[in-house]
């Protein structure tokens, strides 16, 4: 199984508000930046939406070391969060699962894939994590 390494961000002026996603996949020496967004959205969506189409664009299995300042993300995946929400039905204990769509969407390629989250601060010194924040904030200018 192939080692992917992938930075994931997420950028939202208003919330909601326009909003932009990256991700920085890595084998090896190779690295492949891909971004989007979206006029109207939150930041938890773009955040998702980074981790799911990195995902996506994957032609095999692998074994991915994720790498996010979102704590959502990385306390649904670690924390079990995203598996407690899938058994009550993509619902919270205390209600309503916002983006349960894209919740599913994840939960399909962590079937595919082997994901390990790691949570990094944010704008700080990690180089990866700062391309990341400026692709998501180009992304998101482009809908202000």
């Amino acid at each position: 199984m192939k080692s992917v390494i992938l930075y994931t961000d997420g950028a939202c002026s208003g919330n909601p508000g326009s909003g932009g996603w990256p991700a920085i996949l890595r084998y090896g020496s190779a690295e492949k930046e891909l971004s989007g967004g979206e006029a109207q959205t939150t930041n938890n969506r773009m955040e998702l939406l980074g981790v799911i189409s990195a995902l996506e664009c994957l032609k095999e299995s692998c074994a991915v070391t994720l790498y996010s300042d979102s704590q959502y993300i990385c306390n649904a995946l670690n924390n079990g969060w995203l598996r407690d929400w899938k058994k009550r039905g993509w619902k919270r204990r205390d209600g309503e699962l916002k983006n349960p769509e894209l919740w599913q969407r994840l939960d399909a390629l962590l079937q595919q894939h082997t994901v390990e989250a790691h949570w990094v601060k944010g704008h700080a010194d990690n180089e990866y994590n700062n391309r990341c924040d400026a692709l998501a904030v180009a992304e998101r200018e482009k809908f202000a």
